[in-house]
This record gives structure tokens, sequence and C-alpha cells, in this order.
């Protein structure tokens, strides 16, 4: 993404404000989330995505120069997991339709959000699966690796919306700046 303006900080915090978080369609149980925005006010809609659970826009701005709506999502991409036990779905029943999203997604930033759990809690097996935890653990690191993908274990899932939306805005602030 290349613009062609310099903006002032003001400007820059007026487009930020701006920003339109995107929720999948099919993100059912992400009510912390949502709630959140709403009590943030930050605007978002629902729309099926083609990969990841959230992603965001700039809208369009005519007076920045922004002449049509900006989409990110070959930019970011953010997975969330409401917990070790969900992934662990993920990673063995639905192994391939998972790695055909990560692998498919064109985004230069990918994002794994691990809900309700600490990276000690996959070392020690704190989880409902028969998958083992060493097993487990080779799998995030293979993927971390192969698919460029950034895992963040996230143990309170009240401060999802603030990593999504804060990580959204610095990624914009970078390329406005």
């Amino acid at each position: 993404m290349n613009f062609r303006y310099k903006y002032t900080e003001t400007e820059l915090k007026e487009l930020l404000q701006s920003i339109v978080v995107v929720v999948d369609s099919r993100e059912k149980v992400n009510k912390h989330v949502t709630d959140w925005f709403d009590k943030k006010k930050i605007p978002y809609i629902t729309k099926a995505l083609d990969n990841g659970d959230y992603n965001c826009y700039l809208p369009r701005n005519e007076e920045m120069g922004i002449m049509k709506d900006i989409w990110l999502d070959r930019d970011l991409f953010f997975e969330r997991k409401a917990n070790l036990t969900e992934l662990a779905g993920n990673l063995t029943k639905h192994r391939a339709r998972f790695e055909e999203e990560l692998a498919t997604s064109k985004a230069l930033s990918k994002y794994l959000i691990i809900e309700n759990a600490t990276y000690a809690d996959v070392v020690n097996g704190n989880y409902k699966s028969d998958y083992n935890s060493k097993s487990y653990l080779g799998t995030l690191h293979s993927f971390n690796h192969k698919y460029d993908l950034q895992i963040v274990f996230m143990p309170d899932p009240s401060y999802t919306p603030v990593f999504l939306y804060g990580t959204m805005q610095y990624y914009l602030r970078d390329i406005l700046k």
C-alpha cells in the first residue's frame, strides 16, 4: 500500500478512528469482542471473510485523498480460538481445512489468538483433548514458521478486542505515516 500524502497528527488520528472492523459472519461466540466495539463506539460490520475471523478497512475519505474503501485483507489476518480445546479440534479433526485457510491467506501479517490459555497450558496439557502436548507444541511451532503465523496467547479474553483494534490501528498508522 502506497499513499501519496503525508498526514498531520490530527488527520492521522481522524483516519485511524474511522477504521471499520470486519467480523466474519461465521464467527459465532464473540459477544465479548463486539460488546467492546459497541462500548468504545468502534464501527464494525459482519460479513463473510475468505480467511480469518477479523479484518478491517479504511473507509473512503475524499477530503483526505482516499477515493475508495481500502481493504486490509491482503495485509492482516486474525484467527481467534476460544480455547486450546477448540484449537486442538482444528489441529486434529479439521486440520486440512485449517491449514488450507492459513496457506491460502495472502496476508502479510497473520495472527492466531488463543483465548483462555497460556503457553504453559499447552506444555502441561491443560486442555480437553487426546492431542498430546508434545505434538500440540510441535504443530504450533511448525505453523509459526511454515505460515509466518504469530501466535498470541490471551489468558483473559476481554483483551482480545483491544489487541485486534490496536494491531489494526498501528499497522495502518505505520503505512499512513
